[in-house]
């Protein structure tokens, strides 16, 4: 592997038993765990090829429990994207989930760290209680995407893990299109000036 691969980290996020852990498992291992084991913290690296590139993915599952807090927010400054998760079946885990994304937003400081929002746990379609209306109303207000998957029968986990890696590369092309309209301006010979 060369220097110039690129290498993101991305932060898994949501309160306890929304399945974090499970649609990490599911996407890197491509296997469902049946128990649930609360986690502190786990990390995984794994080399992929998304949209024909290479990139190495660092997924940091963090602890959901309130206990835990204070450890999967020290994780936030140096995360490159987020995956925010909730269950489809709780009230509280989507309000647990706007927390989140506000906490993000102050730690951050920045309104283009991509973040992408699940809802797990599309299973159980018949016992949801979060609309996807509400969704969508939080997807244009943190400007962020959104998916609803389910980590139990594969459906829709791929696809919220490499939209952030796209949108991390589409950020990256933002700012160096930026440095180089700055470094062109800067460099103009069509500069204006007063003379007295």
């Amino acid at each position: 592997m060369g220097d110039t691969e690129e290498k993101y980290k991305i932060v898994m996020a949501g309160s306890g038993s929304v399945g974090k852990s499970c649609l990490t498992i599911r996407f890197l291992q491509d296997r469902f765990i049946q128990d649930y084991d609360p986690t502190v913290e786990e990390t995984y690296k794994k080399m992929l090829v998304i949209d024909e590139k290479p990139v190495v993915l660092e997924i940091v599952d963090t602890a959901g429990q309130e206990e835990y807090r204070s450890v999967r927010d020290k994780y936030f400054k140096s995360a490159e994207a987020f995956v925010v998760v909730y269950s489809i079946t709780s009230r509280s885990s989507f309000n647990e989930a706007e927390k989140i994304l506000l906490k993000i937003k102050q730690v951050k400081e920045n309104s283009t760290t991509p973040i992408v929002m699940v809802g797990n746990k599309l299973d159980l379609e018949s016992e949801r209680i979060i609309k996807r209306e509400e969704c969508e109303y939080l997807k244009k207000k943190y400007n962020l995407a959104f998916f609803e998957s389910s980590a139990k029968n594969g459906k829709n986990v791929s696809i919220c893990f490499e939209e952030a890696v796209r949108m991390l590369r589409k950020n990256i092309t933002k700012n160096k299109k930026k440095e180089t309209t700055k470094e062109v301006s800067a460099d103009s010979p069509n500069g204006c000036c007063t003379l007295l």
